[in-house]
């Protein structure tokens, strides 16, 4: 999460306006993107304009959206996403019956679209550079208490934020951007 960005907790109520996978979509997009009208989000999601417009309505509604209005004329209507980072602390959620289903829902969307990341990442042809400069990795042998893990889950995110440049800042030649995908949780132990 970058620190020149607002930090912007996720409440129940949005939580519900952002778990539905089309909105999901659409908000990745237009953070990864930039900004777009509704009817370049039809066509890049095989919806119509009158659907992803109101999806949009909704988004900009509860605030993960806002009209561009340096962009477009009466006719054309552009959004983008709004500057901030999203947390959500989903224990919280998942003790609110009513919040729990659109917990999954949200959560599984992001999990589908954090493997089509992965599935085109490996399915593309990349310059042996940039090929021996990813990694995809998986340690499934650490043993650690809850107070280590959320230790090791600070240490990465601080490794991170490092590399986010100041805003307005022009990116460096030669780079592209980055997908970096952490997952760091307990799993259940198997046969002993």
């Amino acid at each position: 999460m970058s620190k020149d960005k607002p930090v912007r907790t996720i409440d129940a109520r949005s939580l519900r306006a952002l778990a539905h996978p089309l909105r999901v979509r659409m908000l990745d997009s237009l953070r990864l993107d930039g900004p777009a009208t509704s009817s370049r989000l039809a066509a890049e999601f095989g919806e119509n304009t009158g659907t992803v417009s109101w999806h949009l309505r909704n988004l900009a509604e509860h605030g993960f959206i806002e009209e561009d209005v340096d962009r477009g004329t009466k006719r054309e209507r552009w959004w983008k996403a709004v500057s901030s980072t999203h947390v959500l602390h989903s224990s919280d959620m998942r003790k609110d019956p009513e919040s729990r289903g659109a917990l999954e829902v949200y959560l599984q969307e992001m999990l589908r679209e954090l493997h089509a990341k992965v599935d085109a990442y490996i399915t593309e042809d990349w310059s042996e550079e940039w090929e021996r400069a990813g990694q995809l990795g998986n340690w499934d042998d650490l043993r650690l208490t809850p107070v280590q893990l959320r230790s090791l889950n600070d240490e990465l995110m601080a490794a991170i934020e490092r590399y986010y440049p100041p805003e307005g800042t022009e990116p460096e030649p030669g780079s592209l951007p980055v997908s970096v995908q952490i997952q760091a949780f307990p799993r259940r132990e198997g046969r002993n």
